[in-house]
């Protein structure tokens, strides 16, 4: 079992490269003016009310108010109507966007547009490998591949051997890569191979629930279910219920439910990524590249995760999430 500070071990994925720093970039947004009227949006692809994102928002807002800048935040699931919330934002001519990017495809005419316009782009959370082939100055996030990983190992060492993975947003190419870090890193930890994934819909937590409950009753040697959020987390334990299964319930990301759940037993751990940074870093490196042509990361995306939040730590971290910082 880790300690209560034990990261999971970090791969880098692919390099980004930043823009490089040179007087040619002065005719563009954040060509050194500074000053405290910026306004930066940030659009990212989360549901209104989401527990991730919310806390993702309030990083953003933090740092806004902590920089003395104007951040504009906005999110739609919907991959066409986010693209527009880019455009509206580059019709505003804001000092600098940041960008989840669940479904890149679907996001490189606006994302790319924005760069034309001389206005810089920070990527956070989702699209990390697509993020300088747009023309971003960086990105902000967890590697998915690495973390499910380490989620599929963590598994095989606490005594699994058939894994359910639930993905619950169609297209979104962060959760395939989840689920398919975690059949790679339970294979490679002898986890025995049995890998499961099943589709549902975040917006019908109540027909999620449902889903794996058929699934658990109709193949009862699953003895992990994999959820890719924290809503979904729940009704996976309760569905576990449903089923008389006793199956382990492990996830990704945290909320006051599956803080809970860690803390009675129900919910072995939560893989974090710690999202209030995501919205936090962007607004910060924006801030420097405005006023001072500055980039982050050295030609690395930031990485924010993972770590493993379980009952070795949950007592610490739920202070922090009650204030809405994780």
């Amino acid at each position: 079992m880790p300690g209560p500070k034990r990261l999971l071990a970090l791969v880098v994925a692919a390099p980004l490269l930043l823009t490089a720093c040179t007087t040619d970039n002065a005719g563009t947004k954040g060509g050194g003016t500074g000053g405290s009227d910026l306004t930066f949006a940030v659009v990212t692809h989360g549901s209104a009310g989401d527990a991730f994102w919310d806390v993702v928002q309030n990083g953003a807002k933090a740092a806004g108010k902590d920089l003395g800048v104007t951040v504009d935040y906005q999110s739609d699931g919907d991959p066409q109507r986010q693209a527009q919330l880019i455009d509206a934002a580059v019709n505003k001519d804001v000092d600098g966007i940041v960008v989840s990017m669940a479904n890149p495809d679907a996001l490189q005419d606006s994302v790319e547009a924005a760069v034309a316009a001389g206005i810089p782009v920070v990527t956070i959370n989702s699209g990390g490998e697509r993020s300088a082939e747009f023309g971003a100055i960086g990105h902000v996030g967890q590697d998915e591949t690495v973390a499910g990983q380490g989620a599929g190992q963590r598994l095989a060492e606490d005594g699994a051997t058939s894994i359910l993975c639930v993905i619950h947003e169609a297209g979104n190419i962060g959760l395939d890569q989840r689920c398919s870090g975690a059949s790679k890193g339970f294979a490679s930890a002898g986890g025995g191979g049995d890998f499961t994934v099943t589709q549902v819909d975040i917006n019908d937590l109540q027909g999620a629930q449902s889903t794996i409950t058929s699934q658990l009753q109709s193949n009862p040697g699953i003895d992990a279910v994999l959820t890719l959020n924290s809503s979904v987390a729940a009704v996976a334990a309760a569905a576990a219920g449903d089923a008389g299964s006793d199956a382990k319930i492990a996830t990704f990301d945290l909320n006051s439910d599956v803080i809970t759940g860690i803390q009675d037993g129900t919910i072995s751990f939560a893989v974090d990524q710690q999202q209030y940074e995501q919205g936090y870093l962007p607004v910060v490196m924006l801030k420097l590249y405005a006023e001072n042509l500055n980039t982050v990361g050295g030609g690395q995306p930031v990485l924010t995760g993972p770590g493993i939040v379980d009952s070795d730590n949950v007592d610490e971290i739920a202070d922090l999430a009650t204030a809405g910082t994780r």
